[in-house]
């Protein structure tokens, strides 16, 4: 996985932030992506290409358990989340309905990449390459039910052995 990032450098950022509560009642997944980020970023969704990288703070997707927040990320293009830790249940809603990836960094990484960098994500390895600065990072490794649950796609698609 490969792409370009978005960095939003704040703790605590909500599903308020990440798809404001007027738009719930959207259901059409792309229209709802025009809204994403709106609370941070309006034109957010028009500096999203397929495949991008979102880099945040702490505690991301913190708020209510709405499911819009992943759906309307992934919408946008965003291919993957990269934080030091997740509101649980932005992280499971990410993971099962298949959106994006939660991935799991540390702050001294998180302070190292940049706006813009390309970065290079190696599940396989829990390996991060900054394409841009020829760094590595280390991310953490998905617990093995979540990297079966990924694998697959999503929980609907997961069939256990």
């Amino acid at each position: 996985m490969r792409g370009r990032v978005h960095k939003y450098d704040s703790a605590n950022i909500d599903t308020d932030v990440i798809i404001p509560g007027p738009y719930l009642k959207i259901h059409d997944h792309k229209e709802l992506a025009k809204h994403a980020m709106e609370g941070i970023d309006p034109k957010f969704p028009e500096k999203v290409q397929q495949g991008d990288l979102l880099v945040t703070g702490s505690n991301f997707g913190c708020g209510s358990s709405r499911e819009h927040a992943p759906i309307a990320l992934s919408q946008t293009g965003i291919q993957a989340i990269l934080a030091p830790t997740f509101a649980r249940i932005f992280y499971r809603n990410a993971v099962d309905g298949g959106y994006l990836l939660p991935i799991e960094i540390d702050e001294p990484t998180v302070k190292k990449i940049t706006d813009g960098d390309e970065l290079e994500i190696n599940l396989a390895e829990n390996r991060i390459t900054n394409v841009t600065k020829n760094e590595q990072y280390p991310m953490k490794p998905f617990p093995e039910l979540i990297a079966k649950i990924v694998e697959a796609g999503g929980l609907v698609k997961y069939r256990p052995q």
